[in-house]
């Protein structure tokens, strides 16, 4: 993996991007981490992540919400879902909406960080 690379963790949970901070940092990813899909949104003129790993289920703005605006906006990220609840329409509309990947939480760390090199590789 490439030292240089930007992860974006989206994630309203605070332990839940406190540990994929650590782990993608352990990994020489540089990570930025936001507690909503709108503060993600709104951070992107000033730095385009090469990844983004987006929590499904958030209040406000869900990681549904999220893609469909970064599709509106022409952002072609590439995105790893993360969610607690595997539901066979969400995971269909994320990654019909291009989604790299889909886990279900709790994610093995090696299976999150093969994913995300995976999906920065395209």
């Amino acid at each position: 993996m490439t030292p240089s690379r930007l992860v974006a963790v989206v994630d309203d949970e605070p332990s839940v991007r406190k540990a994929l901070r650590r782990l993608l940092a352990s990994a020489k990813f540089h990570v930025l981490a936001f507690a909503s899909g709108r503060e993600f949104l709104d951070s992107l003129p000033a730095r385009r992540p090469d990844c983004l790993v987006l929590d499904l289920h958030m209040p406000g703005m869900s990681g549904i919400d999220v893609q469909q605006e970064l599709i509106r906006l022409g952002e072609r990220l590439p995105i790893v879902v993360i969610t607690a609840l595997d539901e066979p329409e969400s995971r269909a509309k994320c990654l019909a909406s291009g989604a790299k990947a889909y886990l279900i939480k709790p994610i093995d760390d090696r299976t999150l960080l093969e994913a995300i090199d995976s999906a920065m590789r395209g």
